[in-house]
């Protein structure tokens, strides 16, 4: 298991709304969640190897910006 930790443009709980849908029909994603009260609208992912920037576009796709937060 890894967790990827993501920056994103997410701010409102509407807007996890829309992007719950893309995230719960990875099968790589075990867990996902955001953390809206963060600066950075932190978003972390618990998956079996998933690629961050399938993430990335993922959230992309869905007009958001999402960019990985290295350690």
């Amino acid at each position: 298991m890894q967790v990827l930790v993501f920056k994103t443009s997410v701010t409102k709980k509407q807007q996890v709304s829309k992007v719950q849908t893309l995230l719960t029909s990875i099968p790589a994603i075990v867990k996902w969640n955001f953390d809206l009260d963060d600066c950075d609208r932190i978003l972390r992912v618990v998956s079996n190897q998933l690629s961050p920037r399938y993430v990335e576009s993922v959230l992309q796709t869905a007009g958001f910006n999402c960019q990985e937060l290295e350690d």
